[in-house]
């Protein structure tokens, strides 16, 4: 009985500071929100206080009509709402020129709309500053020059920028993306700003052009800049003595210039055969100047070569599509569907003929085609258009290649030390490429580049055939081609009579 009653003694005490307990949490939670009543209370009272005595340091208001909806400049709106009647209160007075009344403080000059705009802090955007950009005078450059096998990785590495950001950069335009092609020697200049930041990045492809990119609000912005360079003319007459090479070098035409002379006239001329001492040439050309001072020359505009007698003449000419070519002074096409030799410069050493004494096999038989001996290596060149047909080892051909033009022509090389990268069975070839490589593969005592022209699969001399004529401009193409053209003909008969009234003195 003594343990019963002592329970229900300790349960009852336990029960009181129980309900003590919630009721002083109680006391502490009112305390708390009487408190926190009474700052809020005093906040906004002082708030409204220290906005309505700030009143009188605050910006003029801009025009009403640059704040109010378009409608309202318009047709008035009646005043629904408070803030449209103080709209109203505030447009009456300023329609009507009252005098300006005395003061002893400073007249405030209003500002214009979009000064106000931005003086006035916006209402609900937070208190930041607006940021602008970085002036030039204090942007730190830094100049970089690509070294060999320099990636452009490695350069934003070293100059402290985060592959990241050369990816925003690259993938930004296809003008940006550009900015991958780097060279040795070409100059790349960084910009940064106070606080370490690329504001704008300058590759200095050449002295003509640059890539400019600028970091702006939205990204970055690429573009590319080119300096204005003046174009002249000049031209250069030779005589053949010894040789193309020789004699063009010394008449001051640079190596690509002879090649590019060589190949305007290769479709009427065999340099390897057909050149003879007492021959031709005279060039009017492009040279480019940047202040005043050479860069480098530009395309040959006009060329005459007389071999053994015979005027070809080619002038550069841009058609009204935008396409460019060499044609003669009749507006005929200079490149035709085959070139006459499929390597450069290389001497005869087998012609076409019915009886010849095979140098291997020690009898006599048909050489069927043209033998040129040049050195183990020289490039072999498509003389047209066509498709691979054959590529690989046949017989005494050795390593050969079989081209077909259309379903008429086909050519064939052999002896080829190997083959182009990349050249197999079906491919289309484009005349001028190259398809293999000089040799002395299958029966060949030297190496040389043997070479067949076939007509509807009969052999014929690629030396004398008569090639598939060449385009002629259109009608309507011919009147403007005549009159853009005629000034450098009559320029190459006048470098042709001088030279003759040279020679025969």
């Amino acid at each position: 009985m003594q343990d019963y009653i002592f329970n229900s003694r300790r349960q009852a005490a336990h029960r009181r500071r129980k309900l003590l307990f919630r009721l002083f949490l109680l006391v502490l939670v009112a305390g708390a929100g009487a408190m926190l009543a009474e700052r809020y209370l005093n906040n906004s009272t002082q708030h409204r206080g220290d906005s309505s005595r700030a009143n009188g340091d605050l910006l003029p208001l801009p025009p009403i009509n640059d704040t109010l909806p378009a409608q309202s400049q318009t047709q008035p709106a009646e005043a629904d709402s408070p803030a449209q009647g103080i709209a109203q209160a505030i447009q009456e007075p300023s329609a009507v020129e009252q005098p300006e009344p005395p003061s002893s403080q400073p007249a405030i000059t209003e500002l214009p709309a979009d000064a106000q705009a931005e003086a006035a802090p916006s209402a609900s955007a937070p208190d930041t500053a607006v940021q602008t950009k970085e002036p030039q005078d204090t942007l730190r450059w830094v100049e970089h020059t690509v070294e060999k096998g320099q990636a452009l990785a490695s350069i934003f590495k070293q100059q402290g920028l985060s592959p990241t950001l050369l990816d925003k950069i690259v993938t930004s335009s296809p003008q940006a993306k550009t900015l991958a092609r780097i060279h040795p020697g070409q100059k790349l200049r960084f910009a940064f700003d106070t606080e370490d930041t690329l504001q704008q990045l300058i590759l200095e492809r050449s002295r003509i052009t640059r890539l400019e990119i600028s970091r702006t609000e939205n990204g970055f912005l690429a573009k590319e800049i080119s300096r204005p360079v003046e174009k002249r003319f000049a031209n250069a007459t030779g005589i053949i003595e010894s040789s193309l090479f020789v004699d063009g070098q010394k008449a001051g035409l640079s190596d690509a210039q002879i090649m590019e002379l060589a190949q305007i006239f290769g479709w009427d001329i065999d340099f390897a055969l057909e050149i003879r001492e007492g021959d031709q040439f005279h060039v009017i050309f492009e040279e480019q100047y940047l202040d005043g001072e050479k860069l480098k020359n530009g395309p040959i505009l006009a060329a005459e070569f007389v071999n053994r007698g015979n005027i070809y003449k080619a002038v550069r000419y841009t058609d009204e599509v935008g396409d460019t070519a060499y044609y003669d002074a009749e507006g005929h096409a200079k490149r035709r569907a085959f070139i006459r030799t499929p390597v450069k410069f290389a001497r005869i050493s087998s012609r076409f003929t019915r009886k010849r004494w095979h140098p291997v096999l020690k009898r006599w038989r048909s050489h069927k085609g043209v033998d040129y001996a040049a050195p183990t290596g020289t490039p072999v060149k498509a003389t047209g258009n066509g498709k691979v047909v054959f590529r690989g080892k046949k017989g005494g051909y050795g390593n050969a290649v079989f081209l077909r033009h259309g379903g008429k022509y086909t050519t064939v090389y052999g002896h080829l030390s190997r083959f182009a990268k990349g050249l197999r069975n079906g491919k289309a070839v484009k005349q001028g490429q190259v398809i293999g490589y000089v040799g002395s593969t299958g029966l060949a005592s030297g190496p040389h580049l043997h070479y067949e022209f076939r007509v509807n699969g009969v052999h014929r001399n690629p030396l004398t055939i008569k090639l598939p004529k060449t385009v002629r401009l259109a009608k309507n193409e011919l009147s403007r081609f005549r009159k853009l053209t005629a000034p450098l003909v009559a320029q190459l008969d006048e470098l042709r009579a001088k030279t003759m009234v040279a020679s025969a003195r």
